[in-house]
């Protein structure tokens, strides 16, 4: 006899941004869900962003202000159930004479500071880039500008602490589990994924940039167009050493940033590109990497060539074609559809989206599966619970990384502070009663232990050297390729149980 396939309330197929913030929404009120990825948690474009948790200050003039006013106000909730992965900058934007005037950049930024609910962050103020630190590595012509608030966010951290909320309130999150087909039943969807077969009520498809494709393993036509929409970014060593991040206007229109970055590095971008072709190898060309050093060229003294880059990466935007002429004038918007009731069982489609706005666009996600899925209850609970790690005090990082320290005297102020940075509270469930640095195992380098990796592997869904040092931490930009090798074999070795 068959065996019959494991029955959920709600399947969701995607484990980017989108998708994990649903799937952690619903478990919260008490769905039994399942999570697809066909391959590793944010491997796509959730890993690939300009890492801002932002309310988007160039969406002003092209007055998306509904659009705004939405990811400004989610900026202070993210900031307050992530402060270890999501924290404020102050960003300086240097006034280039011949572009937008000043009057227009101080009214686009009063408009931002006002229709979002900013209560903790700091307003805009001017500057007088000739006396500031942040003036010093821009050239001489760059004289006055304003410095606003915004926040950054470790994207792809992100992404793996709702999955993992999501599993601790029940969520079964499969990673590299590739949906090739799924059929609408009498009471649900038939799904085959990676070699098996699963059955849910209801079907979200956050399949990001290729959620036209997700349609196509479930033979459904649709003739909307996404535009997708190529970002790409460098990352060069440091070209200055105070904390500040710079938002620049280029020439042509366009805007990007350079930012602080893991201690020893700045990165910079990003690019808009319409993008063809496949999904699977997404990268910056030789061109977005010139254009990007060009930018970065005509602001600071310290002059970057493409021989500078130690890293790059982009990620495809999956945008609603709304017939805008240029990449960068596309909305950034979102768009739920939801099928008709007497289409059957329900089937959520997620359009668009960006990083900032993934919290509540997954609440009314949930809100629309509602009246659809009997055991959803309750209202939306996410914007004050904290993700794992979360459950401090905005403004108590410092005082973590001083506790850190005092525990386990071993690490040293950097990697104390990494440490924190990455999983928050959680730092004391994986070294536990660790007393010395030979208590936590091999040491991989650069500050990874065994204890590190571990914890990576069996609550974050870990596979490889690469998912480690690229997704779960930056450390790749530091790993050489011996270390990453090692790595790898110890990684193969605890899958093939053979350690």
């Amino acid at each position: 006899m068959e065996e019959a396939a494991p029955v959920y309330d709600l399947a969701v197929i995607g484990g980017g941004i989108n998708g994990t913030g649903i799937a952690r929404d619903a478990a919260g009120r008490g769905a039994k869900v399942l999570l697809l990825e066909a391959k590793d948690l944010a491997s796509g474009t959730s890993s690939n962003s300009s890492k801002l948790i932002h309310g988007g200050l160039r969406y002003l003039e092209h007055y998306e202000f509904a659009l705004v006013r939405e990811a400004l106000s989610e900026r202070e909730r993210l900031w307050a159930i992530a402060p270890h992965i999501i924290w404020p900058m102050r960003f300086v934007l240097p006034h280039v004479k011949g572009l937008r005037p000043r009057w227009l950049l101080r009214l686009g930024l009063f408009l931002y500071d006002h229709i979002g609910g900013r209560d903790k962050l700091p307003a805009t103020a001017s500057v007088d880039l000739r006396e500031h630190e942040a003036g010093e590595p821009l050239k001489s012509v760059f004289t006055k500008g304003f410095i606003y608030s915004d926040a950054w966010a470790d994207d792809a951290r992100l992404v793996v602490l709702n999955a993992r909320d999501a599993a601790d309130r029940g969520a079964e999150i499969r990673t590299r589990c590739r949906v090739t087909n799924f059929t609408r039943e009498a009471d649900g969807w038939r799904i085959e994924a990676g070699g098996e077969t699963f059955f849910a009520r209801a079907l979200v498809n956050a399949g990001g940039p290729g959620v036209l494709g997700v349609l196509e393993a479930g033979r459904i036509s649709d003739r909307r167009a996404m535009r997708l929409v190529r970002g790409s970014h460098i990352v060069v060593p440091k070209l200055f050493d105070h904390e500040y991040p710079y938002f620049f206007q280029l020439p042509d229109g366009r805007i990007f940033f350079a930012i602080p970055y893991e201690r020893d590095f700045t990165l910079i971008g990003t690019t808009d590109a319409d993008h063809e072709g496949s999904l699977d190898a997404v990268a910056a060309s030789k061109d977005e990497i010139a254009y990007i050093c060009d930018g970065a060229n005509r602001f600071f003294r310290k002059q970057v060539t493409p021989d500078d880059v130690v890293w790059s990466y982009s990620g495809v935007r999956p945008l609603i074609d709304d017939g805008s002429g240029k990449p960068e004038a596309a909305t950034r918007g979102y768009k739920l559809e939801l099928s008709p009731q007497n289409q059957g069982a329900p089937l959520l489609n997620v359009f668009g989206g960006k990083l900032t706005v993934y919290r509540h666009l997954a609440e009314e996600a949930v809100d629309e599966l509602t009246d659809r899925l009997a055991s959803l209850e309750g209202p939306g609970w996410t914007d004050t619970a904290p993700l794992p790690g979360g459950d401090f005090a905005v403004d108590g990082v410092a005082r973590l990384i001083e506790q850190v320290q005092a525990r386990y005297s071993f690490l040293d102020a950097v990697q104390a502070e990494r440490m924190v940075k990455t999983y928050g509270t959680e730092v004391f469930a994986i070294f536990g009663d660790a007393e010395t640095l030979s208590h936590c195992g091999r040491d991989f380098g650069h500050g990874l232990t065994q204890r590190e990796v571990d914890h990576q592997r069996q609550r974050e869904w870990a596979m490889t050297a690469e998912d480690v040092l690229w997704r779960r931490t930056k450390l790749g930009l530091r790993f050489t390729a011996e270390q990453r090798a090692e790595l790898e074999r110890y990684m193969e070795d605890e899958s093939a149980g053979r350690t």
